[in-house]
């Protein structure tokens, strides 16, 4: 399998971007193919900016929950790969990067990756944990903490 990864990220997949842009090109001529490159990386660009601050959010409200933000990080990773598939000319790329740029399905890749080994233990631990404990169990956390004041005496 890891054999297979490479071969087709370096050698496969560019051939299969190549053939889609001559055929692209050959419909709607080379400009336009030209164009709509240029426009899906920007609009592209603009989106991840917006998804990327909608995460950052998530991240901080979750931080402030007192839970690990495990989850919205790895989706934080993977907007960074989504706009780097952008940047790529080529139509394949950006079909896949769009793909991720809805949020359901980014957090089902994020699961994805998570059920298949790709991350640490600690970081699935974490994220299995959160996801097991709701809010409710956290506000009943809360109330069971007993605050008092103690003086030492020395004998």
């Amino acid at each position: 399998m890891m054999i297979r990864l490479p071969f087709f990220l370096f050698l496969v997949f560019p051939l299969i971007e190549i053939y889609l842009l001559i055929l692209v090109g050959s419909i709607i001529g080379a400009g336009l193919t030209l164009f709509l490159c240029i426009s899906t990386a920007v609009i592209g660009g603009i989106l991840v900016r917006q998804q990327g601050f909608s995460t950052l959010s998530s991240l901080q409200a979750a931080m402030a929950r007192g839970e690990v933000p495990a989850l919205e990080m790895l989706e934080g990773v993977i907007l960074f790969v989504c706009g780097i598939l952008l940047m790529i000319p080529g139509f394949l790329t950006d079909i896949l990067a769009f793909l991720v740029l809805i949020p359901s399905l980014r957090r089902l890749l994020a699961l994805w990756v998570i059920e298949h080994g790709l991350l640490s233990n600690q970081l699935r631990g974490a994220i299995y944990y959160r996801h097991e404990v709701n809010s409710s169990d956290y506000q009943q956390q809360q109330s069971r903490i007993i605050e008092s004041q103690a003086k030492r005496e020395d004998e």
